[in-house]
């Protein structure tokens, strides 16, 4: 089944720096390619991963947050300049809070017609610990989910 590019006018990226997130920026790029539509790619400071490097590196709150938004420029831009190159709407987000939650409340917010996002395969402990934010996405978006799979 081919799907025209028509179909999708609003595309939300969420991004972690992966390889499956950014192939899947890539593939929300060549959806949109040639419409009027528009691009919006998130980065989600993990309330998580900041309170276990505050409490196990010895950083400050304010410290590690900073570190992670600037990781998290990082991906925006170079996604960012992909699609601009192809002419697209661009626009970037930053949030902080459980990733899930925060894709989710984007999208309904901005009204996106799908969520393009990679998935990472987590097994044992840490998949029952802490789940998978693209299995927690596909359970509670209103919206389609196009999951693009690691190599």
């Amino acid at each position: 089944m081919k799907v025209s590019s028509a179909v999708f006018r609003h595309i939300l990226v969420p991004t972690d720096g992966s390889e499956p997130s950014v192939r899947a920026a890539q593939l929300a790029t060549h959806l949109l390619r040639g419409s009027p539509g528009r691009l919006t790619v998130l980065y989600v400071v993990d309330e998580l991963v900041l309170r276990e490097l505050t409490r196990f590196n010895g950083r400050s709150h304010v410290d590690a947050k900073i570190e992670l938004e600037e990781h998290g420029r990082r991906y925006l831009k170079l996604i960012e300049r992909d699609a601009e190159r192809e002419g697209l709407c661009v626009e970037t987000l930053i949030r902080q809070g459980t990733p899930f939650e925060e894709i989710v409340a984007v999208a309904a917010e901005l009204g996106v017609d799908l969520i393009a996002m990679g998935h990472i395969g987590q097994r044992g402990a840490r998949r029952i610990l802490i789940g998978s934010v693209t299995g927690h996405v596909l359970d509670f978006a209103t919206c389609p989910v196009l999951v693009v799979k690691g190599s």
